[in-house]
């Protein structure tokens, strides 16, 4: 065969081929399925979002008009060169006479800032943290519609960083406050206000975890704690769930860099709205007073009393005529139950008794020498006397002596660790299992110096301790076991 014929054979071989292939591929869409698609989200898809979508705008539409922006003003004064004085010495003024070239007056200037707060009333009754206006000389509160009032500290809390701002306004929007006892983690929450100014600001996120304490912001700590992003200027604005109902106050973010990390916390609602009532109806707040001093279980506490777990608060002691003390609590007493809820730790109970009126009685349920007992108990009210007495220091310092919780020497301690009466300071109640003290303190050990520096009371631990810079070494006189020991705490080994 000649190689012409050949070469006429393959083409026509080829071109057969290729028709075959083109009527398959015809039968076969494959030539369509070549195609890039156009890829869509389904229909039900689109409709279960846009609902969703919908309804988060309208929680919104609800919330934002009853958030304001609070901006103040105060007046700073600034101090003279500290050179000047040293210039107002004889030697120096032979040489300048009374000219003192580094002598400047002091001098004043203002100083604004910004926050957000949340209409609670029609007739003008604003709730936001304490620290947005403390100290103010002159607050503005701006509305959703841009009107400006001139706002009044009516009463703040610094023990739960809330304030109430009143403004000569009528008819304005409020919203219904939610019970935050039912708030679950996991559970949608808005939170609204002003970040940087820029007002109504909405984001979203979940609420990451409940009753937050320890956190180093307030006295009495609820915290919700949240990941809806929220930066300076939002303090004081509304924390809002998904019927569109207050459930908190946003009050301040864990941050390094001073900016937004995923970590928020509010007030609850139940708790401001406790605050917000006592500080509109009476100027302050008014607490209960039980009168004791307590502990948390730690597992080895639990297993010398014989405790199940950990749960409850350990009374170390008791103040002597107080309500406690007339109602037949004791020390060594675990507190279980309060009127008729149960308790879970410390931070709880003392959030309880605060939020009880003074005179209400209540049933106590403890576990004395492995029964239960329960006792009626009528509570008084919480002075600031009553308070610096009984409030230990919580270690919430950012130092060395973080984690370490002290109180004041009582007659009780006294007799339970055999402390003379020479012996002054404050006692160890507690050391935190990550503490950097840990290696170094125990609970009874009597703190009479710190940095060189005498302590009498929580009151001068509190002041000295508050001042101490991170990382740096802390030298304590620490009375234990019937001697005087220097102790350094550190973190250089």
């Amino acid at each position: 065969m000649s190689f012409s014929r050949k070469t006429g054979y393959a083409l026509l071989f080829i071109i057969a081929g290729l028709i075959i292939g083109l009527v398959i591929a015809s039968n076969f869409n494959i030539q369509n399925k070549s195609v890039a698609q156009q890829r869509e989200v389904s229909a039900e898809s689109r409709a279960l979002l846009e609902k969703f979508s919908m309804a988060l705008a309208e929680v919104a539409d609800t919330a934002k008009p009853v958030v304001v922006n609070i901006s103040t003003l105060k007046t700073m004064e600034m101090k003279d060169n500290p050179m000047s004085h040293f210039f107002e010495d004889p030697f120096f003024k032979r040489f300048f006479g009374d000219e003192n070239p580094f002598h400047a007056p002091n001098r004043k200037y203002e100083s604004t800032a910004l926050g957000s707060g949340v209409i609670v009333r029609d007739d003008g009754y604003i709730l936001t943290n304490s620290h947005v206006v403390k100290d103010a000389d002159e607050i503005k509160v701006i509305l959703n519609n841009k009107t400006e009032f001139k706002g009044k500290v009516i009463g703040s809390d610094a023990k739960t960083d809330l304030a109430v701002v009143k403004i000569d306004a009528k008819n304005l929007p409020t919203l219904k406050i939610g019970d935050s006892s039912k708030l679950r983690a996991g559970e949608l929450v808005m939170a609204i206000g002003n970040p940087f100014g820029l007002n109504q600001t909405v984001t979203m996120g979940i609420v990451s975890a409940i009753g937050r304490s320890d956190v180093g912001i307030a006295d009495y700590e609820d915290f919700i704690q949240i990941d809806a992003a929220i930066n300076p200027g939002n303090s004081g604005g509304a924390l809002v769930n998904i019927s569109g109902e207050l459930v908190g106050i946003n009050t301040a973010i864990f941050s390094t860099s001073g900016g937004y990390q995923g970590i928020g916390f509010a007030i609850p609602s139940g708790m401001a709205k406790s605050v917000m009532d006592s500080l509109i109806g009476k100027g302050k707040v008014v607490r209960g007073w039980l009168g004791v001093h307590i502990q948390s279980v730690t597992p080895e506490l639990a297993k010398s009393f014989g405790f199940e777990d950990t749960n409850g608060a350990l009374v170390a002691d008791v103040v002597e005529g107080s309500p406690a003390d007339v109602g037949g609590i004791k020390r060594g007493d675990l507190i279980i139950e309060y009127a008729g809820k149960k308790i879970a730790d410390t931070r709880q109970f003392r959030n309880i008794v605060a939020a009880t009126a003074p005179g209400v009685a209540s049933d106590v349920v403890v576990l004395r020498d492995g029964q239960k007992k329960t006792l009626k108990v009528k509570l008084g009210e919480l002075t600031d006397e009553k308070a610096a007495l009984e409030a230990p220091a919580v270690g919430r310092y950012k130092n060395n002596l973080q984690g370490v919780t002290v109180q004041g020497l009582t007659p009780a301690a006294r007799q339970s660790f055999k402390i003379p009466e020479k012996v002054t300071g404050v006692i160890v109640a507690e050391v935190d299992d990550e503490a950097v003290a840990k290696k170094f303190l125990h609970p009874g050990d009597v703190i009479q110096e710190v940095n060189k520096k005498r302590i009498n009371n929580v009151k001068d631990y509190d002041s000295v301790v508050s001042g101490i810079k991170a990382d740096t070494d802390v030298l304590l006189v620490v009375y234990r076991s019937g001697s005087y020991i220097y102790i350094t705490i550190t973190t250089k080994f």
